[in-house]
């Protein structure tokens, strides 16, 4: 009977994970859009781990180390501050060789640097450690905006987006979490070893199961696929640039710019393979495109915020609510569920817009996310009550968190194909110069502000306050951007059909 019971049990497990498999497979479009999707997604959930990881392991650090609040902040911001550099030649190796195999290399030389943290005896040791591991970071940004271009129809980018951008998200998680109590379980050193020995595999992945497209969208995986291909004859795509200048049927955005007559600013239109473009010439191109500027400085400012919740959101509940580390796990799972719900949510609404014919939908969906998260984020932090608080700091990750994946398809919409990694490295450049500031700028403001104890929460409230700035600034640039983003569409359609023949199929 017992034994009935069991078998029947499992028949039921079995197909629940089955339904739940069919249905994640339907909602991204098959078994191979879902193979890149999650690979993808490792890689940012890498690089966000290992940031998780040091807001986690904050109490532990302070106290083997002795080190202060600026000291904490200082740990990430050395890694941004070099990932910052290294992402601009990345950009340039990004346009032009194998991006499979640049970013597996940068993996395993920040799995090397990981291991070297953890064996740090001084705050000095683990600093220095903490400079190699800006290669994730530095290659994540120009090889996934380029390999997410050539995988995905641009009508797509944004719900796409959103799921890649989830594993930015449970990678913090997954940092706070599990980082955080194996730290102290056992130590931090053992959260540091945990997280190598994920990127090795993560590596090993990416090297076997991620094949390098074809440049221009001739690799565009369609629903229902179940094969990776990256011959770009494999689809039955014509060859050179009729794909690079994406298609109408799976742009809207460009269609409905036809019918509406918007025409492209000359002195921005491309006249020759910009893939030959030096990268100070690229750089210099790319901060001509009005839209594109106002979404670096966007996203920098949403950027610089989130960084500091990321390293200081730990330490902030544990000393304002006096909660025990297993409280504020919990909570944190609540939230990080909030904040994946608006990942997920963000993209999916700016692309249905489009569709309804609102243009400039991946520029008006984020700066309303960043206007609703200040509004949120300051009764949050103004009570005492955690219960009060929760929900609204639920609301607020959401409301954060939704901006991220319409911006990022949007900076593709606005740029030549052949110039996308390196104008994501200069992205990458200021978003990390701002994640490698945001740190310090709270942990100092908090140093200032409070003096330990519930001081050190005061001080910390306080900083949150004063850093919510950046997010209005935000928002008002990006609602001054919605004029811009249609030209520059157009722009960036043009240029591709006049350098369609210079810019043909190339050997990755």
């Amino acid at each position: 009977m017992a034994a009935s019971a069991e078998h029947r049990y499992t028949g039921l497990l079995r197909g629940a994970v089955g339904w739940a498999k069919a249905r994640l497979l339907a909602i991204v479009g098959g078994p191979a859009r879902f193979q890149v999707i999650a690979i993808l997604a490792c890689v940012l959930a890498l690089d966000a781990a290992d940031k998780g990881t040091i807001g986690a392991v904050a109490p532990e650090l302070s106290t083997g180390l002795g080190i202060s609040d600026t000291q904490l902040g200082s740990l990430t911001a050395v890694s941004s501050g070099i990932g910052a550099v290294a992402a601009l030649p990345v950009g340039v190796l990004t346009d032009r060789i194998n991006r499979v195999r640049l970013l597996a290399a940068s993996i395993v030389v920040w799995c090397a640097a990981m291991v070297a943290g953890g064996l740090a005896g001084s705050f000095l040791w683990l600093l220095l450690s903490r400079l190699a591991l800006g290669a994730v970071s530095a290659t994540a940004g120009p090889t996934l905006a380029s390999l997410v271009g050539d995988y995905f129809p641009p009508a797509e980018r944004g719900r796409i987006y959103g799921f890649i951008l989830s594993g930015e998200l449970l990678g913090a998680g997954f940092g706070l979490l599990i980082g955080g109590n194996l730290a102290h379980l056992l130590s931090w050193r053992a959260a540091f070893g945990f997280l190598a020995l994920l990127g090795l595999a993560l590596a090993y992945v990416i090297t076997r199961r991620l094949p390098e497209p074809a440049r221009g969208g001739q690799s565009r995986l369609r629903p229902g696929e179940t094969e990776l291909e990256p011959d770009a004859q494999a689809h039955g795509e014509p060859p050179g640039g009729e794909q690079g200048t994406a298609s109408r049927r799976d742009d809207p955005a460009r269609s409905r710019l036809e019918t509406r007559g918007v025409e492209p600013d000359p002195d921005l239109v491309l006249r020759r393979d910009p893939a030959r473009l030096s990268m100070w010439a690229a750089a210099r191109y790319v901060l001509r495109i009005p839209t594109n500027v106002v979404l670096i400085v966007a996203s920098a400012l949403g950027y610089f915020f989130f960084s500091g919740l990321r390293t200081f959101g730990v330490v902030f509940v544990m000393r304002h609510y006096g909660l025990t580390h297993a409280v504020v796990s919990g909570l944190a799972l609540v939230i990080g569920a909030g904040a994946l719900a608006g990942v997920l949510t963000g993209g999916r609404v700016a692309d249905w817009l489009i569709r309804r014919g609102h243009i400039s939908a991946r520029v008006l969906v984020p700066a309303v996310a960043y206007l609703l998260t200040a509004g949120l984020f300051i009764p949050g932090l103004l009570t005492t009550g955690v219960a009060v608080a929760a929900p609204v700091f639920v609301a607020a990750a959401a409301s954060l968190s939704a901006a991220n994946s319409p911006l990022d398809a949007a900076r593709l919409d606005v740029v030549h194909f052949r110039l996308w990694g390196r104008a994501e490295s200069v992205r990458t450049f200021l978003r990390m110069g701002a994640e490698a500031i945001a740190p310090v700028a709270f942990g100092f403001t908090a140093d200032r502000l409070g003096h330990g104890g519930k001081g050190g929460a005061r001080g910390l409230e306080y900083a949150f306050l004063v850093m919510l700035a950046p997010l209005i600034a935000s928002a008002a640039i990006l609602f001054r951007g919605r004029r811009t983003y249609p030209r520059d569409v157009a722009t960036a359609a043009e240029s591709e059909r006049v350098t369609a023949g210079a810019n043909g199929p190339r050997s990755p």
